[in-house]
């Protein structure tokens, strides 16, 4: 089945040896690229970015969403992650929400969490970058102002929910102009959205002509925290009986940690903590390590399933033991360690797929999430960026939360995170709402590194990130493709374990298929108990990973982009 060879690549391969920005959309990539070409570092060109797809894919992305950060500075030697991610408001109640939604978190502005990918770029910035806020805002602000083509993607999601667009007069404002999505080809501008980022660089210029570069981003956090777009946040979201505080967002930080990371081969792969599902991607690798998957053949069925049965033993902990680390204990050193995961690994039969998720943990705790019709939807509503520059430095995000299912703040032009709805009203669930709390999230960035190598990835998709992520990486450091040809191959992806995203349902052994994997494949997986449903060839439901390889030994650096959306990569 499918019309197109498995190595017919879409995209070409990109690489220079000053730089390579490599995005979900090629004008964030262009801004990033410029930042480079006026001196910036690659966290600089990282932010400019991240700040871009928040213009340019703002059905996916909020200025004023989450963006979690994985990066390293050649300079300090360091290796990084800032969390990005916001936290419950202090005056949030698991047990008032349940009783009031019938044990749901609801849409709009009751799942809003604390608005963290300002102060993620910010902190960035301070620590690890060269310019201001304003130096990198600047191409985000003119793509709100004055505006860029409408494309077919955006168009169609938009249309997609055009029902939930249509329930907040404020969104409707800005995506459903005369009661309709923007036409392809049309000029979108997001007025508001200008004028806010606008704000912002306004007062980092002004602080940084008085007292240099940290004076003015520090003026910028100040600006968004604590001064008059502070207060409308607040203003607003109390006003449609919201609980965001004044309080809240003065309080709110950050947080710069070490990674959490594993071997695999001669690979050590780094992620961000428990606080996300970024050390499921690195469990999954290390179940699967212990088989000689080469052998089996790239995208065999034997191949694959093994595969899918490490990422939902994986996904098993997640549920079992992810969640804000702050408030639950999460044992990382027992579920990387040797022999729990030998422990775990005796659990994938070669012969037969496990029927739903299997339980976490070394017991038979199967856990009590319902299973149900997944939405898909949902969960798709997440860009990626990263960038390499020559010096050695490399950064790694995903910036997110959508415009469909919280109100935009009249008068700003964007939505406050709506990240709750990663939360869970079951107090037994690890990641259960609690004030003060954060979300368990489904962006994860990721870097690997091998000797001078450096490799950033990421995807989009929800809980089909890690899957996506997985299999391209395996692509390219087992299968030995290059590293275009490794974002292109057909993937497949599991939904046996709950959704991240409320309400949280699942869709017990039914796995996912690009249609360029052969019918033969499809049978044997069939055979071997998974219940097969194709997609098409390509589809952006099964991500869109993009990866750089830095190698600073021989001064190139690669990138890919996924064309399953409208990724790009530009180096030179």
């Amino acid at each position: 089945m499918g019309s197109l060879s498995p190595l017919l690549n879409c995209r070409p391969s990109v690489s220079g040896h000053k730089y390579v920005v490599a995005s979900g959309h090629h004008l964030a990539s262009m801004a990033g690229s410029e930042i480079l070409r006026a001196g910036g570092n690659a966290i600089d060109a990282g932010v400019a970015a991240a700040i871009a797809l928040g213009v340019l894919e703002s059905e996916f992305v909020s200025v004023a969403g989450v963006a979690p950060i994985i990066l390293y500075s050649a300079e300090q030697d360091e290796l990084v992650t800032i969390s990005g991610l916001g936290v419950w408001p202090k005056a949030a109640r698991r047990e008032k929400l349940a009783k009031q939604w019938g044990g749901r978190i609801p849409p709009g502005v009751e799942r809003t969490v604390v608005p963290s990918a300002p102060d993620a770029w910010i902190t960035a910035l301070e620590r690890y970058g060269t310019m201001g806020f304003a130096d990198v805002a600047e191409f985000a602000i003119g793509f709100a102002a004055d505006g860029f083509p409408m494309y077919p993607m955006m168009a169609e999601r938009i249309e997609a929910y055009h029902a939930s667009y249509a329930r907040f007069p404020s969104n409707a404002a800005i995506y459903l102009p005369n009661g309709k999505p923007p036409e392809v080809g049309a000029q979108f501008i997001q007025s508001d959205l200008a004028s806010s980022l606008q704000f912002l660089a306004d007062e980092d210029r002004a602080a940084a002509a008085r007292g240099g570069r940290l004076a003015g981003l520090q003026a910028t956090r100040d600006a968004f925290y604590r001064g008059e777009m502070a207060r409308k946040i607040v203003d607003f979201h109390q006003s449609e009986g919201g609980l965001l505080t004044a309080d809240d967002m003065d309080e709110f930080s950050v947080e710069v940690e070490s990674s959490a990371h594993v071997g695999f081969r001669d690979w050590e792969v780094h992620g961000c903590g428990p606080w996300c599902q970024g050390p499921m991607l690195l469990q999954a690798l290390k179940l699967i390590e212990g088989f000689d998957i080469a052998s089996l053949g790239h995208n065999s069925a034997e191949y694959l399933h093994i595969v899918v049965e490490g990422l939902k033993l994986a996904a098993g902990d997640r549920e079992r033991y992810f969640g804000d680390p702050r408030f639950v204990d999460v044992p990382m050193d027992m579920l990387f360690s040797e022999d729990y995961l030998a422990h775990r690994r005796q659990m994938i039969d070669p012969a037969k797929a496990f029927p739903d998720m299997p339980p976490g943990g070394l017991d038979n705790r199967a856990g009590s999430f319902e299973a149900g019709d997944f939405n898909t939807g949902s969960s798709m509503d997440t860009s990626y960026v990263c960038a390499a520059d020559k010096a050695g430095n490399v950064f790694s995000a995903t910036p997110s939360d959508a415009s469909y299912n919280a109100p935009v703040v009249p008068g700003l032009g964007f939505i406050v995170s709506s990240r709750g709805q990663q939360s869970w009203l079951d107090g037994a669930h690890p990641s259960s709402l609690e004030p003060g709390k954060r979300p368990r999230l489904t962006p994860n960035p990721a870097i690997a590194v091998k000797g001078d190598r450096m490799m950033p990835f990421g995807s989009p998709g929800g809980d089909v990130q890690t899957q996506a992520m997985l299999q391209a990486f395996l692509n390219f450091t087992v299968f030995e493709h290059d590293l275009q040809t490794a974002v292109e191959l057909p993937r497949v992806a599991s939904y046996s374990f709950p959704s991240s995203f409320e309400p949280h349902k699942s869709e017990p052994g039914v796995l996912r298929v690009e249609g360029r994997i052969p019918d033969t494949v499809c049978d044997r997986l069939s055979a071997l108990g998974h219940k097969v449903e194709r997609w098409p060839d390509f589809t952006w439901l099964a991500g869109s990973v993009s990866m750089i390889d830095s190698n600073r030994t021989t001064g190139r650096i690669d990138g890919a982009s996924d064309p399953r959306r409208v990724g790009y990569a530009i180096g030179w």
